[in-house]
């Protein structure tokens, strides 16, 4: 049910906000030493909530720095890695001796680092930035440009998607191969201009060669799939379920009720249509800082590490490797521009 128009923001005061900001700090100085002081039931093993040791009063967002970032993509990295699928996809298809444009990314990807990586992961916590854009977490980088469609040729189709030509829907698709070491070994069934088409056809090997070259390399995704799971446990763990309490009470004595955590205020209070303006704008602003004032960033980026150095340590072999293979990739990029 859109809430929006039930919703009357009560602003602080001039006053009220020099006291909320001279009062509010050492409330999450004292929370942070408590919490600080918990202890896991288990011991801090396997099962049960972790020691999370130190926790950080009002840390930025920008601050932030989790264990399994070691083992993610900066935005620019991401960036790089897609112009390296890009020419590699190229030199397949000049194999068969069709030309390919690669397609660029957009600049505002490449432009990005580690630096604010974490920015969103609690929902809006820039004061900055929730004061000029609210939550529209788009502002400043610009409308993404999807690149047109290649035209290629019927043959050149083919060689790129590895699938035959006038094939229809529902129709038998060649095998494909799950890494390159197998697509050595698999037959397409495909030939053009004397040459088998590789399985899955150049997209295919494209992907292959960067991120599954071998039967034992680790999903792309395995680092984030942790991140993800961490992510969770954290969201019922004790320390963080009072401090959303903490937040959701504040964000109530400003108008905003009935809001449990930080990521379901966009569609509760219908702003949707307008993640930055004026309404978005005024409800981020109480939103950070109810979070500021209840040390949520510090409490619970402190819990997330927690789980996220318990599932590196369970996870430690793969992850290993999948480090191994990461720089690899990195080599490889290197070598191609």
């Amino acid at each position: 049910m859109n809430r929006s128009s039930a919703i009357r923001p009560r602003p602080l005061g001039r006053t009220a906000r020099r006291t909320a900001r001279r009062t509010a700090l050492p409330a999450a100085a004292l929370l942070a030493l408590v919490l600080a002081g918990c202890s896991d039931p288990a011991g801090g093993g396997g099962h049960g909530e972790p020691d999370i040791g130190e926790v950080a009063v009002a840390p930025a967002a920008a601050s932030l720095s989790l264990p399994l970032d070691a083992y993610t993509d900066t935005d620019a990295e991401t960036a790089r890695m897609g112009q390296v699928q890009q020419r590699l996809l190229a030199q397949c298809m000049a194999r068969y001796g069709f030309p390919y444009e690669e397609v660029r990314t957009n600049g505002s990807a490449a432009a990005g680092g580690p630096e604010g990586r974490h920015r969103t992961l609690f929902g809006a916590s820039d004061p900055v930035f929730a004061a000029a854009h609210g939550y529209d977490t788009t502002a400043g980088k610009g409308r993404p440009v999807k690149p047109p469609a290649p035209e290629l040729s019927e043959s050149a189709a083919v060689v790129m998607h590895g699938e035959r030509a006038g094939a229809g829907q529902g129709a038998e698709q060649p095998p494909d191969a799950q890494t390159e070491e197998e697509a050595a070994r698999v037959d397409s069934g495909i030939d053009v201009g004397g040459q088998k088409v590789p399985a899955g056809g150049c997209v295919r090997e494209a992907y292959r060669k960067l991120y599954a070259p071998t039967k034992d390399s680790v999903d792309l995704l395995f680092p984030f799939g942790l991140a993800s799971e961490a992510h969770e446990r954290s969201k019922g763990d004790s320390r963080v379920t009072q401090v959303l309490k903490n937040w959701s009470a504040c964000m109530g004595k400003s108008g905003y009720t009935d809001l449990n955590d930080p990521y379901e205020v966009v569609q509760k209070l219908g702003l949707e249509a307008d993640p930055g303006g004026p309404k978005a704008v005024t409800a981020a602003k109480a939103d950070v800082a109810c979070k500021g004032e209840v040390n949520l960033l510090g409490v619970w980026a402190a819990v997330e590490k927690a789980y996220q150095e318990r599932l590196v340590e369970e996870q430690a072999e793969t992850l290993a490797l999948y480090k191994k293979q990461r720089e690899a990739r990195f080599k490889l990029a290197a070598g191609l521009f």
